[in-house]
């Protein structure tokens, strides 16, 4: 007997609370995924301790072709790489597909009279003070990406952790923080406004949704392409043929065209690709972040 006539729910676990952005997309994949399994699919918020508790509700659940995580940068990579004695590790998980990736900005006030990013270095030699980056904390994208960026630009940088993306941004519009690396379509607005600037897209081509906007690349700064990620992961030990069948419901339904309008238009990029393209997206973190980490010497409990 398959899952599929059993009836039994695919769960898709995801490390965040109900009602936002991606917990909405996600549940809008998983509708048209189960139309492909003709299975019902049911999304499972699992959030806290920046997605340790889903990371581990879902590593440790049975590995009957049943239960799934949506992965991310902060929740998978990032915390195996940084954290020791995780009930976790990379090898709990097995990948399934891809979902959907979105890029970083260099973002400053306005006032700075800042408009590139060899400006910006510029500007930071000539102060003689730290630039003030904002973070979503200690080991967060946004905190290794501002250790990229200082190295890249060989100047001193300071960070200042925040407990989420809109708490940050008053910071930078009353100018006490310079830099800021929230998502284009979090600081768009501002930008039109005419209150901050945003000097590049940390994607190595531009986006439709800002085609106005320069990429790093562009400004000379290829090693600053970045982005975080969403994707599928099971437990270790499903078994193979329920991987291949869930994988194939997730791209099926990842190239809805209506799906990947809706992503477009939020800033993200709609990503369709399998088991390899997800594996592929675990090395490149681990060989990317994980040389930041290793680099400036970072560990969390």
């Amino acid at each position: 007997m398959t899952f599929a006539q059993s009836g039994d729910p695919v769960t898709l676990v995801v490390p965040y609370g109900g009602g936002g952005l991606i917990d909405g997309l996600v549940r809008e994949v998983g509708e048209k995924m189960a139309a492909e399994l003709d299975q019902p699919v049911v999304v499972e918020n699992k959030p806290g301790s920046n997605g340790i508790i889903g990371a581990n509700y879902a590593a440790s659940a049975r590995p009957d072709g049943l239960t799934y995580f949506v992965g991310a940068t902060g929740p998978l990579s990032l915390n195996v790489m940084l954290r020791q004695g995780l009930p976790f590790s990379m090898d709990s998980f097995e990948p399934v597909g891809t979902m959907m990736s979105g890029p970083l900005t260099v973002t400053v006030p306005a006032e700075m009279g800042v408009n590139t990013i060899d400006e910006l270095k510029a500007y930071a030699e000539d102060s003689g003070k730290p630039l003030r980056y904002a973070t979503l904390g200690p080991g967060s994208v946004t905190h290794l990406f501002g250790m990229v960026l200082q190295g890249a630009l060989n100047v001193p940088m300071i960070d200042v952790a925040y407990r989420d993306n809109p708490s940050m941004i008053p910071d930078l519009l009353n100018g006490q923080n310079d830099l800021n690396f929230s998502t284009p379509i979090s600081l768009i607005k501002y930008q039109d406004e005419g209150s901050v600037k945003i000097l590049a897209i940390s994607s190595p081509e531009r986006n439709p949704l800002f085609a106005d906007i320069p990429t790093t690349t562009e400004l000379g700064y290829p090693e600053l392409v970045s982005s975080f990620w969403f994707g599928l992961l099971a437990p270790a030990g499903t078994p193979q043929d329920e991987i291949a069948r869930v994988s194939a419901a997730l791209q099926t339904a990842m190239s809805d065209e209506a799906l990947q309008e809706r992503m477009i238009k939020v800033g993200l990029t709609p990503q369709v690709g399998g088991v390899e393209a997800m594996q592929e997206q675990l090395d490149w973190d681990k060989e990317f972040w994980g040389g930041v980490i290793e680099a400036n010497e970072i560990s969390l409990n």
